[in-house]
């Protein structure tokens, strides 16, 4: 009997440690999911996109498609790359969070000058083009998994470079909590989004009472309202996240401006602010310096990007006027 009752105890001690482990994984997948908001709010924005022109009994089929692609991305590609660069070149984070950083950066300074100073693309119209309705829908998915890779690869390096060191299982665990719920938010989120005007139709046109109504025809309204407010935030979210990374990837490489400059402003324009307002004020002042910052880098980056790495991409992958 007693050493029934030992067995008991190392098994609800094991128990515990269990429990212990997963707490600790729920909250560092936490923290480490908090550091993407940039890249969340910007693929929430973006992805809608890809299902216009469909049927709306296509658009949570192709969705779901999407998410299952995204998880993939991240799960079975990404996920062993993270870890291998965590154990074996962990050198290579700082470089390639950069690397990451200057695509947002890019990417937001590029929606900035596309406002300021319209302007089309032939290739971005032909591909947003109704085709053969056969393909269409797989051309859709294949782009959209595309673009959800790059943003997938900065969200999993951005996680690995939050979580703190702890040993292989433990980053394994908590890079796959946040891959799953991110990708989970993301496209629960854009399905929502998809359909609300559906629904705001469906209520508009169906309910017997004038509120409920009103209320449909309303949602209609909205939903471009809506879509507009979320591509505003995700740029500012892309430029804000992009130039943290930069302004600290120079300071883990041993170069201190910009940080400590900002830093030093920060703390400054807190010490201005009434009491119960120094910490917002300094993450305000922060955000803001690193959003400018990141317009800038970003607005240098555009020549180089379209005129040089665009052009020697296409050339190498025979997608170049140049290549045929």
């Amino acid at each position: 009997m007693s050493g029934l009752l030992a067995l008991l105890d190392d098994v609800a001690a094991i128990a515990k440690v269990a429990a212990t482990s997963v707490d600790d994984v729920a909250a560092a997948a936490a923290k480490a999911g908090s550091k993407t908001a940039g890249v969340i709010i910007d693929d929430a924005a973006v992805t809608p996109k890809y299902v216009q022109g469909f049927a709306p009994a296509r658009e949570l089929p192709i969705i779901w498609k999407i998410a299952r692609g995204s998880l993939f991305n991240k799960l079975i590609i990404l996920l062993p790359i993270a870890m291998l660069l965590s154990n074996f070149a962990p050198w290579l984070i700082t470089p390639l969070l950069m690397l990451g950083g200057s695509y947002l950066c890019f990417e937001g300074a590029e929606k900035v000058f596309h406002v300021l100073f319209p302007h089309g693309d032939k290739h971005i119209a032909e591909d947003m083009s109704v085709k053969d309705p056969g393909h269409l829908e797989e051309q859709k998915v294949k782009g959209a998994i595309k673009t959800d890779f790059i943003l997938s690869a900065e969200i999993m390096t951005i996680s690995l470079a939050a979580i703190e060191v702890s040993n292989v299982y433990m980053e394994a665990a908590t890079l796959a909590v946040v891959a799953i719920f991110i990708t989970l938010a993301v496209y629960g989120s854009v399905a929502l989004i998809v359909k609300m005007d559906d629904v705001g139709l469906h209520l508009a046109q169906n309910s017997g009472l004038g509120a409920v109504q009103r209320f449909g025809r309303g949602l209609v309204k909205f939903m471009p309202v809506l879509m507009r407010a979320l591509s505003i935030i995700g740029t500012a979210a892309m430029l804000w996240v992009g130039g943290s990374i930069m302004i600290h990837g120079l300071y883990d490489l041993g170069m201190p401006h910009p940080y400590k400059d900002i830093h030093n402003l920060a703390v400054a324009a807190a010490d201005g602010a009434a009491e119960n307002m120094h910490g917002f004020v300094e993450w305000a002042v922060t955000a803001l310096a690193d959003g400018v910052l990141g317009l800038i880098y970003g607005l240098l980056l555009i020549p180089l990007v379209t005129r040089v790495i665009s052009p020697l991409i296409g050339l190498i992958s025979g997608n170049s006027p140049a290549a045929h």
